[in-house]
């Protein structure tokens, strides 16, 4: 059996790996969702200065405090951020990283960099008009204006999901993520959910800079929205599990 560490992306705590963590459990495997600084239930901890650093120091920090070893580490969207740094600090503690919906961003490459250019400026108008300068809103996650993320999701998980969320931090999307010019060789996957794998292998081999650090993934598909622990979990945790 596995040991497993589970890292939510923007805005979630460990709450949303529960339907995931309690199949993974049934299965046998050890399970550690981990909630970030300023997030959740730690959402005291939210200051100005919490950043990508922060983030991956926390996920370090259980993996050492709870003496873990040949850990599968799992990142969520923007969980990948700090996964990926996790991964190039601690190797030798980790046996697989998976990334769900999500990819490793080359060295110098913040979150926020990933957007166009009118999404980023509208990130940073909402930063400052509604999150105080430092911090990033909770969305209204509304199938309306956002159909294709929000895939698989109904009224009940909606409306947990804008109760429980909190404002992210927004020195995480921000700060670039510096990586070493030799990475480790750590097995890598990735569950993509609204990017199929063929979009992702072409756009790898056609050298877009954002994807390029994706083209030795070993990719998997579970077709559903960007939210793959809400609407399908226990497909999700199967498929963690087989690749573990």
């Amino acid at each position: 059996m596995a040991t497993f560490v589970l890292v939510p992306g923007f805005w979630l705590g460990a709450w949303a790996w529960d339907d995931v963590a309690r199949d993974l459990r049934a299965a046998g495997h050890d399970v550690h969702p981990v909630t970030l600084t300023g997030l959740a239930e730690r959402a005291s901890e939210a200051t100005p200065q919490v950043d990508v650093d922060t983030h991956i120091d926390d996920i370090i920090s259980v993996i050492r405090d709870e003496d873990l070893h040949e850990v599968v580490l799992v990142g969520h969207s923007g969980g990948s951020i700090p996964v990926t740094g996790v991964g190039d600090r601690i190797p030798e503690r980790l046996a697989r990283i998976v990334y769900v919906d999500s990819g490793p961003l080359p060295d110098g490459m913040a979150q926020i960099d990933f957007h166009d250019t009118d999404s980023r400026q509208e990130l940073q108008r909402q930063v400052s008009s509604e999150g105080g300068g430092w911090k990033i809103p909770v969305p209204p996650f509304d199938p309306a204006t956002d159909a294709d993320n929000l895939a698989g999701l109904g009224e009940k998980q909606l409306r947990r999901m804008r109760e429980l969320g909190t404002p992210q931090p927004f020195g995480t999307a921000g700060q670039p993520l510096r990586r070493p010019q030799t990475t480790p060789d750590t097995p890598k996957s990735a569950i993509m959910c609204t990017f199929p794998p063929e979009v992702v292998r072409s756009l790898a081999d056609s050298g877009n800079p954002v994807f390029a650090p994706m083209a030795d993934l070993d990719l998997h598909h579970l077709p559903t929205g960007h939210w793959p622990m809400f609407s399908r979990p226990a497909d999700l945790a199967a498929l963690l599990s087989k690749l573990a």
